[in-house]
């Protein structure tokens, strides 16, 4: 039986509960939600990238690549990103962010499968992104 691994990269500090910011076990890759903190510095609290939508976006897609890379796994192998949103009224934007992301990534695959749903997130977070990859 293959052995679930945690994934932890160097740019995020411990999560603040009982959970890993992503697992593999086989070719299966699990990116849990991820938010627009900054890189860790040792010591320090997470802080956000910035307060407006597009800064958030960006650096959330960032740490979920972060794991991905961590775990072996690129954007081609990921088959679906779940968004959530804390606001209906930032869809429209929020694809416009994402769309050009991806665009500036030279996929080779077929783009990932996703699902945008809206939720509560702590206060000053307006997004969060989740990812499962499957490799080889």
């Amino acid at each position: 039986m293959t052995e679930k691994t945690a994934l932890v990269p160097p740019t995020h500090t411990t999560p603040p509960a009982k959970f890993s910011h992503g697992v593999k076990k086989g070719n299966i890759l699990q990116v849990a939600g991820q938010v627009g903190f900054l890189p860790a510095e040792e010591g320090l609290p997470p802080t956000p990238a910035g307060p407006t939508l597009r800064e958030q976006t960006l650096q959330t897609l960032d740490n979920v690549k972060a794991i991905l890379e961590e775990g072996g796994a690129s954007w081609d192998d990921v088959m679906m990103i779940r968004v959530y949103l804390t606001d209906v009224a930032h869809f429209a934007e929020m694809n416009e962010i994402y769309d050009a992301y991806f665009e500036a990534q030279r996929l080779t695959a077929p783009p990932a499968a996703r699902t945008t749903v809206y939720v509560g997130l702590p206060a000053g977070l307006l997004v969060e992104i989740d990812a499962l990859a499957v490799l080889g």
